[in-house]
């Protein structure tokens, strides 16, 4: 009797504070993906910050294709050392002269294009990023979803339990039982208590993430999530291919910088060629001396190829190089990723099939069977007990199926970039 009390009160111990957050959270309004979705895109940090970048880089576009700045050069020329003698002596004058640097033909273009295509990486990056949190937004929220569903489960399954411990009194007050199959009712019962106790842990740090990943202070009150309609997904693996290759912002962005990197190539080329500086010069002088003009054209030499032109070409050969590498490797981990998680997906639903057609009706039965056995005396209290778990076990892997299985979806979406529908 000792320790049946104190089980009893162990129990309650661990179950009142689980008791306790669910029913503060009750308050909370009820969650929904959708809008979860939306608050993410307008204050995740990571979004905002991919955003910034992308929309850094388009400033960068019209300084690419401008002039460099004109020069203006103001002087004066005087004859002899003791006095000022303008007006006076035929060299003295004022200077004035503006000039006017001229890029060889094709470079302002091949600069705006390297600069569009960097920009265009990043407007890319971002879409990929916006992508991850809507999939991290769905995995957290089908992950609370799960959590929730698992102490419902629990708490209903723990009446089950109830009808074994009754079934154990009763065999125990008639002398057919012993008291070590009461106890072993009760405790399996208590057994479930801890484990909703761990349930609530899980449900606390999943909160704070979903939060995090929302822009929100990691202790903001959240709501059950509600039950959402399984996603209708019918692609199969060429599809998702076909669609990664047209729509998978992360394959797109690296794409727009192997563009770019060519780009870069043909400007390293272009600077075998020299550019042109175009000057224009007033002398101002005075008395009887007329005023002077020049009209002049300077131009670069680049007599020092072999160590900065050609090495510069060198350069961006080699890192159009590493981009379509790294296009590849990209490319290679996408399709993998793509390829798991379809698996993953096709296996869920497999499962989910089993477990709600096959093994939870057999595993209720069972249970029924065995209970209506023990109470007969025709089974052994281990056994109602072990079918019981076993239920338990297999409602608890259909609901876990079910999560993994929009988790999956979830994942493919941000790695194809396809539409999302539900």
């Amino acid at each position: 009797m000792r320790n049946l009390i104190f089980l009893i009160i162990n129990s309650l111990t661990l179950a009142l504070p689980l008791a306790l957050a669910l029913a503060s959270s009750a308050f909370a309004d009820e969650l929904s993906l959708q809008p979860l979705i939306e608050e993410a895109l307008q204050n995740n940090h990571d979004i905002l910050m991919s955003e910034s970048k992308w929309k850094t880089s388009t400033y960068k576009i019209p300084q690419a294709k401008s002039l460099p700045d004109p020069m203006f050069m103001l002087g004066y020329q005087n004859e002899g050392w003791r006095r000022y003698t303008y007006g006076e002596m035929e060299g003295a004058q004022w200077m004035f002269q503006a000039s006017q640097m001229f890029p060889f033909p094709g470079k302002l273009s091949i600069k705006e294009a390297m600069a569009e295509r960097d920009s265009e990486s990043l407007r890319e990056f971002h879409e990929a990023v916006k992508l991850r949190i809507i999939s991290r937004v769905k995995e957290l929220y089908y992950d609370l979803f799960l959590a929730y569903r698992e102490v419902d489960l629990i708490r209903e399954r723990s009446a089950l339990f109830g009808r074994i411990e009754e079934a154990a009194l009763a065999r125990y007050s008639s002398g057919m039982g012993s008291q070590q199959e009461v106890l072993m009712a009760q405790t399996e019962k208590y057994m479930l208590l801890e484990k909703e106790e761990m349930l609530k842990q899980k449900i606390q740090s999943t909160e704070a993430m979903l939060n995090s990943t929302l822009g929100r202070d990691v202790s903001f009150p959240l709501g059950r999530p509600r039950e959402e309609a399984s996603t209708l997904f019918d692609y199969d693996m060429g599809e998702l291919i076909n669609l990664t290759y047209e729509h998978s912002p992360e394959l797109k962005s690296r794409q727009r910088m192997l563009s770019a990197a060519e780009a870069k190539i043909r400007m390293a080329e272009k600077e075998y060629y020299p550019d042109f500086t175009v000057s224009a010069s007033v002398f101002k002088r005075s008395g009887e001396f007329e005023d002077m003009w020049s009209l002049s054209t300077a131009i670069n030499i680049p007599i020092f190829y072999k160590t900065k032109q050609r090495q510069a070409v060198n350069e961006a050969r080699s890192f159009r190089t590493e981009a379509g590498h790294e296009v590849d490797a990209v490319k290679s981990m996408i399709l993998s990723a793509l390829k798991e998680n379809h698996t993953m997906l096709k296996t869920s639903e497999r499962l989910m099939e089993l477990y709600k057609k096959g093994l939870i009706p057999k595993a209720y039965q069972d249970f029924d069977l065995a209970l209506t056995g023990y109470r007969t005396g025709k089974a052994e209290g281990v056994t109602v007990i072990g079918r019981l778990k076993a239920l338990i076990d297999f409602e608890l892997l259909y609901i876990k199926q079910f999560a993994e299985r929009e988790k999956a979806i979830a994942r493919i979406e941000a790695i194809t970039g396809m539409p999302q529908r539900r």
